[in-house]
């Protein structure tokens, strides 16, 4: 099976997430992704929140699957002559360093330039180079504070949320991903690297567009007909938190089913989508409400949008979440049931899909992690275990011309 992004050299200079989460993903769809880590160290995920001791972490090993390890310290010169012979035989160089820190080692995007014309920059910052934050250390809930995303997540009588997707994170990059293979098919056509730059608030903002699209609808007629607080609560000059309800103007709530009193994710997710309101209307049991002044049409029935939920839920009351789904579904109720981690992990139609995957990696044994999102009708990617620190040094040392004498003189002077 050929994979698309066969030939691609990658290095990969990340740590955490949003850089890691970029690199995995051109692993999977066949790049020779380098890991380069600190020596004796590594990625910091390798130990945060370990689940069993003396062993790499879980936050490390789902999001660096299919690559290579090599430990170098690139603050010797000796480390730095062996990062520039990976440099000229690569295609992408990827790094999530705080800002500044990839200048100070000598690596400025200029002397990358001179090292390979054709090489492919990929750069994770938490605020782009203009923002005045630009200085500022970024995480996850940095990054959605400050790309409008939890200003508007949770409940108006609450403070701001944080959401529980990587929307800071893993989605940067994704994004990230997106510009660098756009820059390779550019470099076909000029034969030209380019520097390709994602600030993580503008990945959380650009998921937040429908947010942004109504402040604006918010700043021209005064309120938002869509969201719970419409009627009957005055609106601010900011778009408020709206709860649970949907942000395309179909009204929809997370509503109790059977068995919720013992089991917090016993919910589903009901829409009433204003083109199926009569066959709505049939499947909850109220037929009549499809004619009904009070309830015919989306204008009618926001008012009363609660105590239509509330009489909803009751019919709900005797049916389990996967009940109600299999009986909404044939009366074309967009709705699912809230299901948990648990359920998401031993979900037999995921891991068919290959969405999730268990792999095996040296040390751990079996383990499971998310597989590619994408589907293709052409291959499928085969996940691999994540690399044991430095498991590929001397196999990269002697790619580079290194000799065995020349390898252990390395080791020992702690280069690599």
């Amino acid at each position: 099976m050929v994979l698309p992004l066969e030939g691609i050299k990658v290095i990969d200079f990340t740590g955490v997430q949003a850089g890691p989460a970029c690199t995995q993903m051109l692993a999977w769809y066949g790049a020779d992704v380098l890991k380069v880590e600190r020596p004796g160290v590594g990625d910091v995920t390798r130990h945060q929140l370990q689940d069993i001791p003396n062993l790499d972490a879980l936050y490390f090993t789902m999001l660096n699957s299919n690559k290579k390890s090599m430990e170098l310290d690139t603050k010797t010169a000796e480390g730095k002559k062996i990062l520039e012979q990976l440099i000229r035989g690569a295609d992408v160089l990827v790094e999530n360093f705080a800002p500044g820190a990839l200048d100070r080692m000598g690596f400025t995007w200029e002397r990358i330039q001179e090292l390979n014309p054709r090489l492919v920059f990929g750069s994770v910052k938490g605020f782009s180079e203009e923002s005045p934050y630009a200085d500022l250390k970024v995480y996850e809930n940095v990054a959605q504070c400050a790309g409008g995303a939890a200003s508007t997540t949770g409940f108006w009588d609450g403070p701001p949320t944080i959401s529980a997707a990587a929307l800071g994170d893993s989605n940067t990059g994704m994004h990230l991903l997106i510009g660098i293979l756009t820059a390779l098919l550019h470099r076909e056509k000029t034969g030209k690297g380019q520097k390709v730059a994602v600030s993580m608030q503008d990945a959380v903002l650009n998921l937040c567009r429908v947010k942004l699209r109504d402040q604006e609808r918010l700043e021209h007629v005064g309120y938002l007909e869509e969201y719970p607080q419409y009627p009957k609560t005055p609106f601010g000059d900011a778009v408020p938190r709206g709860g649970n309800a949907g942000g395309g103007g179909q009204p929809g709530w997370v509503l109790k089913c059977k068995g919720w009193e013992s089991d917090p994710n016993a919910y589903i997710y009901f829409t009433i989508q204003e083109q199926n309101w009569p066959r709505t209307a049939e499947a909850i049991g109220h037929p009549e409400w499809a004619k009904d002044p009070a309830y015919a049409t989306a204008r009618a029935r926001q008012p009363h949008i609660f105590d239509i939920f509330a009489e909803i839920e009751r019919w709900l009351a005797d049916k389990t979440k996967h009940e109600a789904v299999e009986i909404l579904r044939k009366y074309e109720v967009p709705c699912a049931p809230v299901l948990s981690m648990k359920e998401i992990a031993y979900d037999p139609a995921l891991r068919a899909s290959g969405s999730i995957v268990e792999v095996d990696q040296e040390k751990r044994g079996k383990y499971l992690t998310v597989g590619s999102p994408v589907k293709f009708s052409s291959f499928k990617p085969d996940i691999t275990g994540a690399p044991l620190l430095g498991e590929h040094t001397d196999e990269v040392l002697a790619g580079l011309g290194y000799g065995a004498d020349a390898i252990a003189r390395l080791h020992k002077d702690k280069v690599v």
